[in-house]
């Protein structure tokens, strides 16, 4: 083979390697560009306290993201779970008010029959969800969409314009309390990306996801019950939701009417900016941490420069439509090779 030859030929495995790893290699280049930039524009950015002050406030985010992997990863989407939380953070602050005023058999409500109760009332929303997409045939856009309005209600219903401070002592510690010097919350959000990782890495639920994603049709004549899977992401991303939201009210130190409203963009976005695939069956927890930590060091940086917040809002938008078209570019790329 001539030398010209050999070049080309390392060029195009270049070129190949580059366009089936772009999903990748983007999101971290994103990172890396990012942080040089605030590096150099601020001096307070590259500090050890402001960095635990993102992980501290991307840890919300990051729960409420770990469950929308699982529906992405599927090929499905899920708009209500930014609600969701927020009717969880509602219904456990609500009912722990209510300890002072309400016994059954002259027995005061522990501070566990709101947290169950939270957990239970995000855990049916999902079930709704889920019947909805899978029994019904409603596509996940619609039913989820309602399902917003649905959570958004009995928030309102609870507080009534008004604010609960009252949480459980558990919940106020998870959220707002710290260990050896490092947030709960922190801690929390960790153990949630990594057991969503191991089990989609290692069990049989994991691969069952990755295949209903990747090829729904392949995968029911795999003999998968790909109607159960997708309930079962549905659920889980609604359950992840209400913990962020109790964890939230503490970490907040309120609850309140439509208070999780803007983690739906952020939540999507960290998902999206990752890499996993808005198509389903490629992506994952390890790119969710990444589109997570994108987020958290921009929307911390934009913090440390002086620029019109008005500009911030733009420029966050203009990141993730770039996301957007990488992640459907990527897709095009795959889909050809």
């Amino acid at each position: 083979m001539s030398v010209e030859g050999l070049g080309t030929q390392r060029a195009g495995g270049l070129r190949g390697f580059f366009i089936s790893r772009v999903r990748e290699i983007a999101p971290l280049a994103t990172l890396f560009f990012l942080v040089v930039v605030f590096a150099a524009a601020s001096p307070s950015f590259m500090t050890a306290d402001n960095a635990a002050n993102i992980l501290r406030q991307i840890s919300i985010t990051a729960i409420m993201a770990t469950g929308l992997t699982f529906v992405l990863l599927c090929g499905e989407i899920d708009l209500s779970f930014a609600a969701v939380a927020n009717a969880a953070g509602i219904v456990v602050a609500f009912f722990t008010t209510q300890e002072a005023y309400v016994n059954i058999a002259n027995v005061p409500l522990p501070g566990a029959f709101a947290i169950v109760l939270a957990i239970l009332t995000a855990c049916g929303l999902g079930l709704v969800n889920a019947v909805g997409l899978t029994r019904i045939g409603i596509p996940s856009f619609i039913v989820t969409l309602a399902m917003m309005q649905i959570a958004a209600g009995i928030s309102a219903l609870l507080v009534r314009g008004q604010i609960a401070y009252a949480v459980p002592d558990v919940v106020r510690t998870l959220g707002a309390g710290h260990i050896f010097g490092i947030p709960w919350i922190v801690i929390v959000a960790g153990l949630f990306l990594l057991v969503a990782h191991l089990v989609l890495t290692y069990t049989r639920f994991g691969r069952y996801v990755y295949m209903v994603g990747g090829n729904r049709e392949a995968a029911e004549y795999s003999g998968v019950n790909v109607k159960l899977i997708l309930g079962a992401v549905m659920v889980i991303s609604a359950f992840c939701a209400g913990i962020s939201g109790m964890l939230g009210v503490a970490y907040f130190g309120s609850a309140q009417q439509n208070e999780f409203d803007a983690y739906l963009l952020d939540a999507i976005a960290a998902v999206v900016l990752g890499g996993t695939s808005l198509f389903g069956g490629r992506g994952g927890i390890p790119y969710t941490i990444i589109g997570l930590l994108v987020l958290g060091v921009l929307n911390n940086g934009l913090d440390h420069v002086d620029i019109d917040s008005f500009l911030k809002i733009l420029i966050r938008g203009l990141i993730l439509l770039a996301a957007l078209i990488i992640n459907v570019y990527a897709q095009r790329l795959t889909a050809k090779r």
